[in-house]
Formats: structure tokens, C-alpha cells, sequence
């Protein structure tokens, strides 16, 4: 027992921050520069934005050993206890995963929630904006929950607010004569090591997505394409294998030739088409904003001379999404890899990963009859290759499970799109 409370306290002690990373940006293809970088932490949640490309970003690198009171006695700390403006709330979860903070009046209502992804390390969050009373805070995830009081003493009249206490800070550049590595900006962001980056670079229109697990100081080079289609539309492209896929659904409502792609709102209408449309889900444009638009296979077919794609672009054949589907180890976990990691855009419980950054969202469907349903639960996605006269292939991914499926639809059914280069 002695040696073990001994070798907890010198883990206890131990400074993991002894090295840090640094990442530097460079850009290929349409365009040599970079003008701004978004890291996205998917393993925490943590955000880091660089707002030149010139600019190094410097991981604040620790090792995920828990340190002693990470255990059920310690799973939840809040303090200060009573606050006034704020306090801090410390959570220890057990395992990895979606994770629900809740806060309620004593008298049971729920004032405030927040879903986040956890890690099983200690993650910090900063509660404000409570009125004077008593509030019960309680703590949601895999097979654990943790709860505790909280007294507040304050006054106030803004909003609830539950932010993670992440650190990300920008460094002026230092003033120097010349231009070396030192003069540049940095910006600082914690890392553990396994960690999931999802790294956005942009370049004026273009936005290039890389994946990466750093484990040294690097450079990360963007391979910037054009991918803007009949409307407009600027589409994230990220490389998987030999490949370019876009990194989001596609939304336009026209083909890139600029001709109309007709909007078909009405279900007994929309049942008869033999030619191409697309709707918004439920007819509400405001989810195309997230989710993009449905098609019907008619619209996006291997034999419609008009293309809804970028130029350049194709939609995604049914042996493009077998070849992506085996590059990933086949159709058992391909989904999980290809899925956004969120609870917001897809329903709980989500798996997914996203390590392939494409960014898979659950756009929902619409029957050949004109019905709308399973948006947040599935995506489907039309492939260009038909089965038959009236039928042709698709891939779908659901919530729950990480797995990719197949099969065949009436052409006059409506699904997703992923475009590929």
C-alpha cells in the first residue's frame, strides 16, 4: 500500500509539459498561401483558431496518466462554493464519450444544459450568469453520473452560460528586424497525446480539411482545390486515399452550367417525376444551411448530361464509395470514421470518430410518395450508378451504429450528396 500511494504521489508531481509542438502551414496546389487556420480537437473539444497562416501553432503537449484524484470520491468538483459571479466546475469522467451537464433549481426545472464530448481526463468548465438560490448540478455519461449543490449569492441578469475552460492564447509577434520563426505569431492549445486534429486551412476561397495525431514538430501542408458549384456554394474538401471528396452535403439548386435545378414542393407532384428536382427537408430552406439539400436520383444520374457538381467534380459512384469504404477497412466501422462527431447535427447515441474528416451529417430522406423523415438519425447518400430502370444505389450511415450500409431506392426518392475529384 505504502509503495503505491508513493508512486501515485510522484505521478502526482510529475510535469508532463515538458515539450510542446509546433506546427507550422504552407499551401500547394490552387494557391501557395494560407490565410487562416481552424484546429478542431475532436478527442476534446477544444478549438483553436489562427487568423494568419503564417502563424505556428504550439501544442501544449501531456500524456493522459490520471493523477490521484481522479477517482469516484473527487468525479466532481464545484467551486467556489457559494459563488458570486462564477464558478468552476472540474469533471473526472471515467471513460471517454458524449457527456450531459445539467443545472437545475432546487425545485427540480432545468435552467441550463450543455452536451460535449469528455475525454477521461479532468476537463474544466466555467458556469455564470445564475440568479441568487440553490441549484442542483448534475453530470451525465456512459454508465456514470455525478451530481452535487450549488449555492449562488448572485445578482445576475444575463443568460446561463457552461464554457469550457479551454486555454487558447494568441501571442503578439515580438518586434524584430528581420523575419525568423521568433517573430512570428503563435497560438496555444493543450494537447494529449492520441489526440484527433481536424485542421481546416483556408486560402480566399478555398478550404482544405487534413486529419492528423501529431507526435512530433511538423509542417502541415494544404493541397488547396477549387470546389464552388452553380450557386456559389464553396465547399471544405478533404484528400481520403487517391481522392477528393467534398467535406460537406452539397446544397445547390443549381447545375453548374447555371441552369435551375426545379424545387419541387408538393408530395403528389414530386411522386410523378421521372426528371430532376431537389426539395429542402420538409420544405424548410434553413436546414440546407447544415444538412444541404435532397435530390432525387434523376438530378444527379450517371445519364443526365447536366451536372450538379462543382466543375471538375462528379457525384460519387457506387464503386468510388466501395474502393473509400475498403481503404477504411471495409464496411464494418467505415461509418464511424466518416461521421461528424457531434450529438447537435446527429442524434444521441453517436458513433463516430471522424477521423477521415468527411464529415458525414444525417440530411434524412424523401420517400418517392414526397414524405420527409429521419433527419439527425440517418444520412443517405445517392451514388450516380442505377440498378435497374427504376432503382439505384445509395449509401446510409445511422446514429447508432458505426457500421456503412448499401442498397438500392426508387429513383424518385431524395437523398444526400457528396460530390469527388
Amino acid at each position: 500500500m505504502k509503495k503505491l500511494l508513493l508512486l501515485l504521489t510522484i505521478l502526482a508531481t510529475l510535469h508532463a509539459s515538458a515539450q510542446n509542438y509546433q506546427i507550422t502551414f504552407t499551401g500547394s496546389g490552387a494557391s501557395a498561401s494560407v490565410s487562416s487556420v481552424k484546429v478542431d480537437n475532436l478527442t476534446s473539444g477544444a478549438t483553436a483558431n489562427l487568423t494568419s497562416g503564417t502563424d505556428i501553432l504550439n501544442l501544449s503537449v501531456t500524456t493522459a496518466v490520471n493523477s490521484p484524484d481522479q477517482n469516484p470520491s473527487s468525479a466532481l468538483r464545484i467551486y467556489p462554493n457559494p459563488m458570486t459571479d462564477h464558478s468552476t466546475l472540474d469533471i473526472f469522467p471515467p471513460v471517454k464519450g458524449e457527456t450531459v451537464i445539467t443545472i437545475y433549481e432546487i425545485t427540480g426545472k432545468p435552467v441550463a444544459i450543455r452536451k460535449v464530448y469528455l475525454d477521461n481526463s479532468r476537463t474544466g468548465f466555467r458556469l455564470s450568469g445564475l440568479k441568487k438560490g440553490m441549484y442542483i448540478v448534475d453530470v451525465k455519461g456512459k454508465g456514470f453520473r455525478y451530481s452535487g449543490k450549488l449555492v449562488s449569492n448572485g445578482a445576475s441578469s444575463e443568460s446561463i452560460s457552461i464554457e469550457k475552460d479551454n486555454t487558447v492564447v494568441r501571442a503578439s509577434a515580438p518586434e524584430e528586424t528581420k523575419t525568423t520563426r521568433s517573430s512570428l505569431a503563435t497560438v496555444d492549445m493543450a494537447y494529449t497525446t492520441g489526440d484527433v486534429l481536424k485542421i481546416s486551412g483556408k486560402s480566399g476561397n478555398y478550404t482544405t480539411i487534413v486529419m492528423d495525431v501529431p507526435v512530433a514538430s511538423k509542417n502541415i501542408n494544404f493541397e488547396f482545390v477549387a470546389c464552388t458549384d452553380g450557386d456559389f456554394n464553396v465547399y471544405p474538401v478533404v484528400k481520403i486515399n487517391d481522392k477528393f471528396w467534398m467535406a460537406a452535403n452539397l446544397k445547390a439548386t443549381k447545375y453548374n452550367d447555371g441552369m435551375e435545378i426545379p424545387n419541387v414542393t408538393d408530395n403528389t407532384a414530386w411522386s410523378g417525376l421521372s426528371t430532376g428536382a431537389y426539395s429542402d427537408y420538409s420544405n424548410v430552406p434553413v436546414f440546407s444551411n447544415t444538412y444541404g439539400r435532397l435530390y432525387n436520383w434523376y438530378a444527379i444520374a450517371s445519364t443526365n448530361p447536366k451536372n450538379v457538381c462543382p466543375s471538375g467534380w462528379h457525384v460519387s459512384t457506387d464503386a468510388e464509395w466501395t474502393a473509400l469504404a475498403n481503404y477504411l477497412g471495409g464496411a464494418i466501422g467505415a461509418a464511424g470514421k466518416l461521421k461528424e462527431t457531434g450529438i447537435i447535427s446527429w442524434a444521441s447515441p453517436n458513433i463516430a470518430t471522424n477521423s477521415t474528416g468527411f464529415t458525414a451529417l444525417p440530411g434524412g430522406d424523401r420517400g418517392q410518395d414526397g414524405t420527409y423523415g429521419l433527419m439527425g438519425r440517418y444520412g443517405f447518400f445517392w451514388t450516380s450508378t442505377q440498378g435497374g430502370t427504376s432503382f439505384a444505389f445509395y449509401r446510409y450511415m445511422i446514429n447508432s451504429s458505426g457500421n456503412l450500409g448499401s442498397g438500392d431506392n426508387d429513383k424518385r426518392a431524395a437523398f444526400s450528396v457528396r460530390c469527388v475529384k
